[in-house]
């Protein structure tokens, strides 16, 4: 009768399974990741504008919260959900909430004292900033020598 080695026949050998059950390894998935649960954003430069949208499918125009300051742009939203059904002696509850806050150092471009259109719809939320009048870049201009 031969021994055989734990770790020349099997691949669980001392190492992976210390791994494995590592919960400091275990919770450095990029899903527990603080920035993973954030909704994408994208931010568009326009001439005149920037554009900013925002994926948060499942909220209403009433959960968000969009605030300009000194600092920047804020989007924050809440969502609470509940739900109970009792039926023939049993009672079923169900409840989640969500919810999220963004934020965006805004430029010196932006005027702020312009209205922000936003617009929420399909689950994007979409913000229209003005830029200042001096922000805009001028065409060209070709100057002729004499």
């Amino acid at each position: 009768m031969s021994l055989i080695k734990f770790n020349e026949r099997f691949p669980w050998n001392k190492s992976v399974l210390t791994n494995f059950l590592n919960a400091d390894d275990f919770f450095n998935d990029d899903f527990f990741a603080k920035d993973s649960l954030m909704p994408a954003m994208n931010v568009k430069e326009n001439d005149d504008n920037f554009e900013v949208e925002l994926a948060a499918p499942g909220f209403t125009k009433d959960d968000f919260n969009v605030t300009i300051d000194k600092n920047g742009l804020h989007i924050s939203a809440e969502m609470e959900e509940e739900m109970e059904e009792d039926e023939e002696g049993y009672l079923r509850r169900e409840f989640s909430y969500n919810s999220f806050k963004r934020s965006l150092r805004l430029p010196e471009s932006i005027n702020r004292d312009k209205e922000v259109k936003a617009i929420y719809k399909n689950g994007v939320l979409k913000l229209n900033l003005l830029k200042k009048e001096l922000a805009k870049e001028l065409p060209k201009k070709v100057i002729k020598i004499s």
